[in-house]
């Protein structure tokens, strides 16, 4: 027997929370169950436990647009985001609808019935769910295996290494060498956390520099509109950064140099002497080819002046018994290596998806709106932007399935379905040079060279495209 449901969420993080609390508020006539392959809600900030886990975007837009972040701290750790989410969850009645250990593994549909089935694994029992929407909300990247390269003599090690994905609850590095692998934005949190906890030095170990600014931890026009009423301060707050956050990027764009210089100049007056800016802090690329870090009231600079830590551009050439040898000869003492090398892209979940009998092949599809897939009917996915805060998007994807529900109840349809244009040229679906990115394209669905197939990284534009074009656009078909 399989249980039938209007709509299907698959994963409980912030996606398939808000996903879930939307369509309770505009669609509350409709059956929603949300599958959770954890025993737990929270997704990533539930996950993620290593020191100093925080956001790497502001929380004004991290936040939902219609349920403000309360206080005014702009970079908020882990365990504030995954009160805030369950709290959310809670207040509209989403932690009732999620079923947890429910892991999915393949999702087939069929034309003659406008339904999907979607096999789950329960604890080793097989399940089967019908529903009429099939909403991916799972992330974008592997929960079960981070990205962990192997280094030569890496069995030599007789120290502990550690991913940051898979933190020990009882790992003790107090008066202990750290070394921390990588540059992105775990391993800048991890730094400065490790060493104000007590680690007796931490080095971090990065092949190629980060653009790394420096953020105030409390934002300061969030801050001074505190006496007024959330409802008047907080769309403030969230525009305001919503367009610093546009008109960086676009800047970044159009004068990069000019961006590089600025990023320069601050990060230079933050060093301790003796480090070299441009060794160690100017990067081979281009501002926001790759996501910025962003660093709260400049804390990682506080540990590198405080001579808790240091930072080290390198090559590895093998790991020994008591740390790391580099390249250019010099040697690392480590009693800890923390490999923050990055996350496993898994796309849609890793779900096997079949549509009448013939399994889809992500390479093969283009994304319509970058939220839907060409010729895969009633299934919508949410992913997040790469230059701005995932809610973002997430919140579009939401205002969109809320208007095609609307739209399919209003005019009796069933299916709605992106057909693939022949004529549409195709693309690489994100163009961004961070190795998790590329490591994963040729797994990826495509873009196409034009709206509403292209991808755009601009929230602004995504406003137009997604929440005020028609959903009766001429390239949405419905049965």
């Amino acid at each position: 027997m399989s249980e039938h449901v209007d709509v299907l969420i698959v994963g409980a993080g912030l996606s398939g929370i808000g996903a879930a609390c939307r369509l309770r508020t505009e669609h509350p006539e409709r059956s929603v169950a949300v599958l959770e392959a954890r025993e737990v809600s929270g997704g990533t900030w539930d996950l993620f436990r290593y020191p100093g886990i925080r956001s790497d975007s502001d929380m004004f837009t991290f936040g939902f647009k219609w349920r403000p972040w309360p206080g005014d701290t702009a970079l908020a750790d882990g365990a504030s985001i995954l009160d805030y989410l369950r709290t959310v969850a809670r207040e509209y009645g989403v932690d009732e609808l999620i079923r947890y250990r429910h892991r999915v593994v393949s999702a087939s549909w069929d034309s003659t019935t406008d339904l999907w089935t979607v096999e789950v694994d329960h604890d080793g029992e097989l399940l089967a769910f019908t529903t009429s929407l099939l909403w991916a909300c799972g992330g974008y990247y592997d929960y079960d295996q981070g990205f962990a390269p192997e280094f030569p003599g890496q069995e030599d090690f007789r120290g502990t290494i550690v991913h940051p994905q898979h933190w020990p609850a009882d790992l003790d590095y107090t008066d202990k060498s750290v070394v921390v692998i990588g540059s992105g934005a775990t391993a800048v949190t991890l730094v400065p956390a490790m060493a104000q906890a007590g680690a007796g030095h931490v080095t971090m170990l990065q092949r190629s520099p980060t653009y790394i600014l420096s953020l105030p931890g409390r934002d300061p026009v969030a801050t001074r509109l505190k006496r007024l009423p959330t409802r008047v301060s907080y769309p403030i707050v969230r525009w305001k950064a919503i367009l610093l956050a546009v008109a960086t990027y676009q800047l970044a764009q159009r004068r990069p140099q000019l961006v590089k210089n600025a990023i320069r100049k601050l990060t230079a007056k933050q060093l301790p002497p003796g480090v070299d800016v441009d060794v160690h802090f100017k990067p081979a690329y281009n501002p926001w080819d790759q996501r910025l870090c962003f660093v709260p009231d400049g804390d990682l600079f506080k540990a590198m002046r405080s001579g808790r830590a240091s930072v080290v551009t390198d090559h590895i050439e093998s790991f020994t018994e008591s740390g790391i040898r580099l390249r250019s000869g010099q040697e690392l003492e480590a009693d800890v290596i923390v490999t923050a090398t990055g996350l496993t892209l898994k796309a849609m979940g890793g779900v096997e998806l079949v549509v009448d009998g013939v399994p889809v092949k992500m390479p093969d599809t283009m994304t319509y709106k970058a939220l839907m897939l060409s010729d895969v009917p009633n299934f919508v996915f949410t992913i997040g932007y790469t230059n701005a805060s995932w809610t973002l998007k997430a919140d579009l994807v939401a205002d969109f399935v809320c208007r095609l529900l609307t739209y399919m109840d209003e005019h009796g349809v069933r299916r709605a379905v992106a057909p693939r244009d022949p004529s549409v040229g195709e693309q690489q679906l994100i163009d961004f040079s961070s190795g998790y990115i590329l490591r994963a394209l040729d797994e990826l669905p495509r873009q196409g060279d034009r709206e509403p197939w292209k991808l755009r990284q601009n929230y602004l534009k995504d406003m137009r495209s997604i929440n005020h074009d028609r959903i009766d656009d001429g390239v949405l078909t419905f049965h």
